[in-house]
């Protein structure tokens, strides 16, 4: 079995160690920030995402750290460093478009990982390569490989910075049917790649709408 995609090397133990059993194998539940300038234009997006507990305790093996239980922002900063880096390759899972028109975002800025209740939080901005100007936006998180599973936070899910006169609201996916949680189960004798589609069925989905 062959990962499509990988936060950092720990996935591949994750996989040949043989406790995945079915897509997805990665949980992270998110905050998402909608990032507007004064002028009235979106300049990006900064992402909290925290990992489940197993997938955590999994990417901590190997990191030295000098407190047990304990670990500081700078001795999880080369795995923050990794984790970004093997992002890119996947558009960090974030996808902006309006006027049907996608939206490009450069390499994150102000990234770092903390360590609570057992789980990791990566945070992480994503600026735009050109701020946009239009009244609606749609932005999206998920998985093209359905390998990560993405999950709205309960509290806060998402919020809007420096636009107070927009509306913002989002959907979470749907439930798979049927015949999607059949397909859902082959994934891993037969993999999707980033080039795929599918994941964009289960795309958590903010929308904000500015006068």
């Amino acid at each position: 079995m062959k990962p499509t995609y990988c936060f950092c090397a720990v996935l591949l133990l994750w996989l040949f160690g043989g406790r995945a059993e079915a897509h997805p194998h990665v949980w992270v539940t998110f905050h998402s920030e909608v990032l507007y300038a004064a002028d009235g234009t979106m300049t990006g997006v900064r992402h909290t995402w925290t990992f489940d507990d197993m997938f955590s305790a999994y990417a901590l093996q190997g990191i030295s750290h000098a407190q047990k239980g304990h670990y500081t922002r700078e001795e999880l900063a080369s795995l923050a460093q990794t984790n970004v880096d093997s992002l890119k390759e996947y558009a960090y899972f974030t996808y902006a478009r309006t006027d049907g028109k996608k939206l490009k975002f450069a390499d994150p800025v102000d990234y770092w990982l903390e360590y609570k209740n057992s789980a990791l939080t990566l945070h992480f901005t994503l600026p735009l390569k050109t701020a946009a100007s239009a009244k609606a936006m749609q932005i999206e998180v998920y998985d093209p490989t359905i390998f990560v599973d993405f999950e709205f936070a309960k509290d806060k899910p998402v919020s809007l910075s420096g636009a107070p006169q927009c509306v913002l609201t989002y959907n979470l996916p749907h439930q798979p049917t049927a015949a999607e949680q059949a397909r859902l189960s082959q994934l891993d004798a037969v993999p999707l790649d980033a080039s795929s589609t599918y994941g964009e069925t289960f795309a958590n989905k903010i929308q904000v709408k500015c006068p």
